[in-house]
C-alpha cells in the first residue's frame, strides 16, 4: 500500500511539473477518472482491500489447512499474493483463487484444531433394535468381571436392590422392577473405555449418546477428540476404536446393523427351500 500511494504521488508531481501546472489541478481531475479506474482495476482493487482485510484479522496463513468446497479447494495454503491465494489440494493439484473471495464466500480454516491439539471424532454406530433386551442374571453376572463394568455394575447391583425393594401390597399387581439393559451397559462400557484411553483427549469434550432410531436402527454416537492432530494418526485411532466396539458387541448381546445382502437373500432362499423339501 505505501509503494502505491508512492507511485500515485510522484506520478503526479512528476506530470504537474512536466506541465508547469499545480498539482491540486491533477488531483482534482482524479476525481473524474475515479469510475473508470474502479471499471478497469476492480479485481485489483477488491483484492487490495481483501488483503488487508486478511491480514489485519488473520483469516489465513501459509501452512494453514484451507477447506472452500464452493471453489473445490481442500488442502495447505502454499502462497498468498495481492490477486490470488495458492492451495495445494490433497490429491496435489492447485487451486488458485482471488484474495477478494476469503471476503466475500465463507471457507473453513482448520488452524484452530491444530492449534487445540485435539481433533474431534464423531461418528455413530448402528444397533440392530431386536437385540436390544433387559440383562439377564446370567449377562449381568457376566459383564460384571469387566474391569471397564465392575464398578458400574456393583452400583448398579445397589440402586436396583434399593429401587425394587418395595413391596405393591396387591398380589395381583406386576410390580414396576428396574432393570439394566443391554445397550445401557454397552453404553457405559463404551464410556469407560474411551475415559482410560491414553490416546483420547481427556480435557476435551466427550460424550457416549444415543440417536433418533430410524430405519437404519439405534444410532449410538461416539463424540470425543484424538490427541494427535495428525491425519494418519487420527484416522488410526478411529479405526482401532471402532474396530473394538464392534467385536465386542456380541457381549452385550447386541448386533450391528447391516443392510441385506447377496449372501443373506441366497441363505433366506435357501432356508425356504429346505423347509418347503421337508
Amino acid at each position: 500500500m505505501v509503494k502505491i500511494f508512492l507511485f500515485i504521488t510522484a506520478g503526479v508531481w512528476m506530470v504537474s511539473i512536466v506541465a508547469d501546472r499545480s498539482p491540486i489541478v491533477f488531483i482534482s481531475g482524479l476525481g473524474a477518472l475515479t469510475a473508470v479506474l474502479m471499471l478497469v482495476f476492480r479485481d485489483t482493487i477488491l483484492s487490495l482491500v481483501a488483503s488487508l482485510q486478511i491480514t489485519s484479522n488473520d483469516m489465513i496463513r501459509i501452512g494453514d489447512w484451507v477447506e472452500m468446497p464452493q471453489a473445490n479447494a481442500d488442502g495447505d495454503v502454499i502462497d498468498i499474493a495481492l490477486h490470488t491465494v495458492k492451495i495445494q489440494n490433497w490429491d496435489k493439484t492447485i487451486t488458485t483463487i482471488p484474495t477478494y473471495r476469503f471476503i466475500t464466500d465463507s471457507f473453513r480454516n482448520w488452524r484452530g484444531m491444530s492449534e487445540s491439539g485435539g481433533r474431534r471424532i464423531k461418528r455413530p454406530l448402528h444397533l440392530d433394535l431386536n437385540t436390544i433386551h433387559f440383562l439377564t442374571d446370567e449377562e449381568f453376572e457376566h459383564l460384571s468381571r469387566y474391569e471397564f463394568l465392575r464398578d458400574y455394575m456393583r452400583r448398579k447391583r445397589e440402586e436396583l436392590a434399593e429401587a425394587n425393594a418395595r413391596d405393591p401390597g396387591d398380589p395381583d399387581v406386576i410390580p414396576e422392577r428396574r432393570r439394566l439393559t443391554n445397550v445401557g451397559t454397552f453404553r457405559a462400557y463404551v464410556l469407560h473405555y474411551l475415559r482410560n484411553h491414553p490416546r483420547v483427549h481427556q480435557g476435551m469434550t466427550l460424550l457416549v449418546r444415543q440417536l433418533e432410531p430410524g430405519p437404519k436402527g439405534l444410532p449410538i454416537e461416539i463424540y470425543c477428540f484424538s490427541r494427535d492432530t495428525a491425519w494418519a494418526h487420527y484416522e488410526a485411532l478411529q479405526a482401532d476404536i471402532f474396530d473394538h466396539l464392534i467385536a465386542i458387541l456380541p457381549e452385550f448381546g447386541l448386533r450391528p446393523f447391516q443392510e441385506p445382502t447377496g449372501a443373506d437373500v441366497q441363505a433366506l432362499g435357501q432356508a425356504a427351500e429346505g423347509g418347503a423339501g421337508g
